[in-house]
């Protein structure tokens, strides 16, 4: 292999796989980086064999070839670099790299030992995203994934895909998220997806806000892909039963309540102040014309905040508990500037929605007291 490539271009893409290269695995290629070379770019790919990720980068090439060598290496030797053309040429094992007044040698691996992992995505069979409305609902229901590894299947974002139409489900049995995109192509296919949130947290970084993502799940080898035009990312699915999540959304409310975002994100965080010592706990009382939001500590004090809001059917006292810190995710996933509460009875989930935004619902399961 030999080449050039400019500094700034090896040095992005080396970032981005550098990522997902792992030291400490016990198969020492995956601590790895491949450059290997296509006509007239080159494609750096990496694995830890949960994530894999390939960019290509335009690149001058006189002879094509392909080595891995270990990323921690390259990417502090690229990164120090000069902004200028790098010459890059391989000798079985091992990877000259050149520039004007320095030179090196880096000892890389075989790469035969190298995962095959995919560098494009099947634009026939993919869905079509907008990287910018596809990257906000994904910060609208990834936090509420669940952080226990003990139910795999609750760690990762359920996709339900129909034509014309992506549901993203995220729940970990206390709260649950559940966020409709319409598609820009009609899709044929039904089906369904549970996706590591992992991947789902490196969308962001693909690309310009303006472009789109494609999205194209192989059944087959069990894992999905995600790219644009010149970063590929790959994930295993998680593997197992998805809770019927449509049995858990309350179908009937009979009290509902539109109030100001920042003023209640204000009240509850007020009261978190005290709930942390009462397992995050804070109380809704509900009255005709606001709610007043409560905590208790009995080693630092207590906290009563009031907040106006707009009440519809109110009969009698009404008084739910819940986390604070669920609440408070929520709110700072609201793009509008008031929410809407709804609650059929204290005991069971409260609907908390985006009143800007009705393909956007939020449940969250009282505290018991």
């Amino acid at each position: 292999m030999k080449l050039q490539i400019l500094q700034e271009n090896l040095e992005r893409a080396i970032s981005i796989t550098s990522r997902f290269a792992s030291a400490k695995a016990q198969l020492p290629i995956l601590g790895n980086i491949l450059i290997s070379t296509d006509k007239s770019k080159i494609f750096v790919s990496s694995t830890n064999l949960e994530i894999s990720a390939s960019v290509q980068v335009g690149a001058k090439i006189e002879e094509e070839g392909e080595i891995s060598i270990p990323s921690k290496v390259i990417s502090e030797l690229i990164s120090n670099l000069p902004k200028e053309t790098i010459n890059l040429e391989s000798s079985k094992e091992q990877l000259k790299v050149k520039t004007s007044g320095f030179s090196s040698t880096v000892l890389g691996m075989n790469s035969s030992d190298f995962p095959k992992i995919p560098n494009s995505v099947n634009e026939g069979e993919s869905l079509v995203l907008s990287k910018k409305e596809f990257s906000k609902a994904l910060s609208q229901v990834v936090f509420a994934t669940s952080l226990d590894d003990t139910r795999p299947i609750l760690t990762g974002v359920l996709f339900v895909v129909s034509e014309g139409s992506l549901v993203l489900v995220a729940t970990d049995g206390f709260r649950l998220s559940q966020k409709t995109i319409s598609l820009k192509t009609k899709n044929k296919l039904s089906k369904k997806m549970v996706i590591p949130k992992n991947v789902l947290n490196e969308i962001s970084r693909l690309g310009e806000e303006d472009e789109n993502i494609l999205c194209d799940s192989q059944e087959k080898e069990k894992q999905v892909v995600f790219g644009n035009n010149n970063v590929v990312l790959t994930s295993r699915l998680l593997e197992g039963d998805y809770p019927d999540y449509e049995k858990i959304i309350p179908k009937n409310s009979v009290l509902k309540i539109l109030i100001d975002k920042e003023e209640l994100l204000r009240a509850v965080k007020l009261g978190s102040i005290f709930a942390r010592e009462v397992a995050n706990v804070i109380k809704f009382k509900i009255l005709k014309d606001g709610i007043v939001i409560t905590a208790e500590s009995g080693q630092s004090g207590n906290q009563e905040a009031r907040v106006d809001s707009k009440v519809d059917g109110l009969s009698g006292d009404f008084e739910i508990s819940f986390n604070y810190k669920f609440v408070e995710d929520f709110l700072h996933s609201v793009q509008g500037e008031e929410v809407k509460m709804e609650f059929s009875t204290t005991m069971a989930a409260g609907i908390f929605t985006d009143s800007s935004d009705s393909s956007y619902l939020h449940l969250i399961m009282p505290v018991k007291i």
